[in-house]
């Protein structure tokens, strides 16, 4: 037997759900891509790899056909003659570059990793005193250029006796007010209260707690802010500029090193920017998942 529906008075149908398209049927177009769109990633895509592959046809030249018109589209066959030249350079020091700034980064991002999430923890789920106060210091702290506190950062130097030395590029920046922030959001929303009562209850401390129970739920989080983290630091170049010497360089002056040179060599100043982003591309294929993963996560959580 079939029934059918009569409209009410106001003309409103009494089951509206039987009326016309299913609701994801009528939102299906809104996550459908259009030709235009695909055209429009794969022009962005592009745009964003184009540098990095004429970065590395340099690499691959001469000198001599760094300046032809039109200028060499393909890689060449130097590239090894160009690594090999680096780092035999005695003005760029490259090699010492390197090692200083893998142990400055690693160091960095372990330190802002543990450090940003003990506090997100104790911001999020602790309760003491004046702890608005002190997140809304801390939030402050980031609207502060970085170029205003070189001054008084390198009279602190000074004063240490920290000058040329590692630890001048590594204690100022164990841990940042980003990360806090980051951490404390992410915390507040990944670890249920009721997790950390049940904890307390099984006779952990607090430390514990972070340790066992909330840095676990805060892994995708702390993927993404490692990985932040470790490409800022190698990639940062006006501090250790400032502390630095030529000698005790970082990967970057390294580079800078060439640049200022009396014979700008172009062929080995991007065989050392190619071999400088080789640490950046192995961080982000080792971690690349599990950071796009906690991206995600946090997308959807939001």
């Amino acid at each position: 037997m079939t029934t059918l529906s009569t409209p009410l008075a106001d003309g409103r149908d009494p089951k509206p759900g039987r009326r016309g398209p299913s609701a994801p049927g009528r939102f299906r177009g809104l996550w459908e891509a259009s030709p235009l769109t695909y055209v429009t990633l794969v022009v962005a895509v592009a745009l964003s790899i184009f540098p990095i592959y004429w970065m590395i046809v340099v690499a691959t030249r001469t000198n001599e056909v760094v300046a032809d018109v039109p200028p060499p589209m393909l890689p060449g066959g130097n590239l090894g003659d160009n690594v090999g030249r680096l780092f035999d350079n005695p003005d760029a020091y490259f090699a010492q570059g390197l090692l200083n700034s893998a142990i400055v980064a690693s160091v960095v991002t372990v330190s802002t990793v543990f450090f940003a999430s003990l506090a997100g923890f104790a911001f999020a789920k602790l309760r003491f005193r004046g702890k608005n106060a002190l997140l809304l210091t801390i939030i402050a702290t980031m609207m502060i250029p970085v170029q205003m506190g070189i001054i008084p950062l390198y009279m602190i130097m000074v004063e240490l006796g920290w000058q040329n030395q590692l630890q001048a590029v590594i204690v100022p920046f164990l841990v940042t007010g980003f990360g806090v922030f980051m951490m404390r959001q992410y915390a507040q929303q990944a670890v249920p209260d009721e997790l950390i009562e049940a904890a307390r209850v099984d006779g952990c401390t607090t430390f514990g707690i972070y340790w066992r129970v909330v840095l676990p739920a805060l892994r995708p989080a702390a993927g993404v802010l490692g990985l932040f983290t470790f490409m800022q630091t190698w990639n940062e170049f006006m501090w250790p500029l400032a502390v630095l010497n030529p000698e005790n360089p970082t990967v970057q002056l390294s580079i800078n090193n060439l640049a200022n040179a009396h014979f700008k060599d172009y062929t080995l100043m991007f065989a050392g920017t190619t071999v400088a982003i080789l640490p950046l591309l192995v961080v982000f294929i080792v971690f690349g998942r599990q950071i796009i993963g906690g991206i995600m996560e946090g997308a959807i959580k939001a």
